[in-house]
């Protein structure tokens, strides 16, 4: 759906990948968080190697974030004007 409603109003869209994002350390980048099925209903934990606090929503989030903002880095491509007509 984001994505019909990016391309109807002419802006770039782009998914991030979210995988081992509740998983890994926002301080020190480290995968130290929960991992399989059992780690999931654990909330909140602390990382191994730099000690960081976690809650897991807010570290995943914050991990998006950081993906997206990377892409960012990268440039965005150049999209015609909606209705513009292409030249060649």
């Amino acid at each position: 759906m984001l994505q019909y409603k990016c391309d109807d109003a002419g802006v770039w869209f782009e998914e991030v990948d979210e995988r081992y994002s509740t998983q890994t350390c926002i301080c020190c980048n480290r995968r130290t968080g929960p991992k399989g099925l059992e780690g999931l209903g654990i909330r909140e934990w602390a990382c191994f190697e730099c000690g960081a606090y976690h809650h897991r929503d807010i570290s995943a989030a914050v991990n998006i974030l950081a993906a997206g903002r990377r892409h960012l880095a990268v440039g965005i491509p150049v999209l015609p004007a909606p209705g513009a007509a292409a030249v060649g």
